[in-house]
C-alpha cells in the first residue's frame, strides 16, 4: 500500500521464476526520508479526506479494481463517498456512524486499512526490517486476496495526487520524487511476497507421484 508507477508493469512471474537475487534495495535517502515525515504530519490531519479521494479515484480511473478490493464491490455512489459530511465529520470513525449504509462500513474500513498501512510505512522508515516484513506480509496476504501485483502500483499513483492539493506550497517535485521511490520500494517487496506465498501454495497442491507396485512382489 511508485507513482507515475502504473507503466511500471509489476505483473507477477510464474512462481517458478523466483530467484534468490530477486533483492529489493531501499534507495531513499536521509532527506528523502525526512521530508516524508514532515509531511506525513500535515496528511495525518486529512486522512479520511485522502483515503477517500484516493479510493475515488482509483475506481474512477481503473474500475476493474473494484474486483480486487471486493469490499468496495456494493459502493454504487462513488460521489456520495466523496462528498458525504458525514464521513468528513467523523473522519475514517464514520464506519460507526448510525444510519451508515452497510456498504459504506465496509468501504471505509477498507480506506482505513489502507491508510494505516501507509502510516506504519512511514512510521518503519528508520527501521527497514520491520517495514520490510511489513511489505512482504501483506504482499502474502494479497495473493489470498486473489489481488495480483499490477493493482499496487495504482494505489501510489492516486495517494500521491489526492495529497498534493493537501500539502499546497509544501509540495515540492523532491518531495514527489521521495513519496514515488518509497512506494516503488513498497511495491516491489509486495510483489516479492506475493510471489513467496504463491509459490509455497503451488508446492503444497503438488502430490507426490504415487509409488507402483514392483510386479515381481505381489504374487501371493
Amino acid at each position: 500500500m511508485g507513482c507515475a508507477m502504473s507503466g511500471l508493469g509489476l505483473v507477477a512471474k510464474p512462481a517458478g521464476d523466483m530467484k534468490d537475487e530477486d533483492v529489493v534495495v531501499a534507495n531513499l535517502s536521509q532527506e528523502q526520508t525526512e521530508m516524508i515525515k514532515e509531511s506525513w504530519k500535515v496528511i495525518q490531519e486529512d486522512i479520511a479526506k485522502v483515503g477517500i479521494i484516493m479510493f475515488v479515484r482509483l475506481f474512477e480511473t481503473h474500475p476493474e479494481c473494484k474486483d480486487v478490493f471486493f469490499l468496495f464491490r456494493d459502493v454504487e455512489d462513488l460521489e456520495r463517498l466523496r462528498t458525504s459530511k458525514e464521513l468528513r465529520a467523523h473522519g475514517l470513525r464514520a464506519a460507526a456512524v448510525k444510519g451508515e449504509e452497510q456498504a459504506f462500513k465496509k468501504a471505509l474500513k477498507l480506506i482505513k486499512e489502507v491508510m494505516s498501512f501507509i502510516e506504519k510505512t512511514v512510521a518503519r522508515l528508520d527501521q527497514l526490517e520491520r517495514l520490510d516484513q511489513l511489505a512482504l506480509d501483506l504482499g502474502k496476504a494479497h495473493y489470498r486476496y486473489n489481488a495480483p501485483p499490477k493493482y499496487y502500483s495504482y494505489v501510489g499513483v492516486e495517494f500521491i495526487r489526492a495529497v498534493q492539493p493537501i500539502l499546497k506550497e509544501k509540495w515540492t517535485a523532491e518531495l514527489e520524487e521521495a513519496w514515488k521511490d518509497l512506494f516503488l520500494y513498497v511495491t516491489r517487496i509486495m510483489k516479492k511476497g506475493y510471489l513467496l506465498e504463491e509459490r509455497d501454495q503451488h508446492s503444497n497442491t503438488i502430490e507426490p507421484s504415487k509409488e507402483k507396485p514392483d510386479k515381481k512382489n505381489t504374487r501371493l
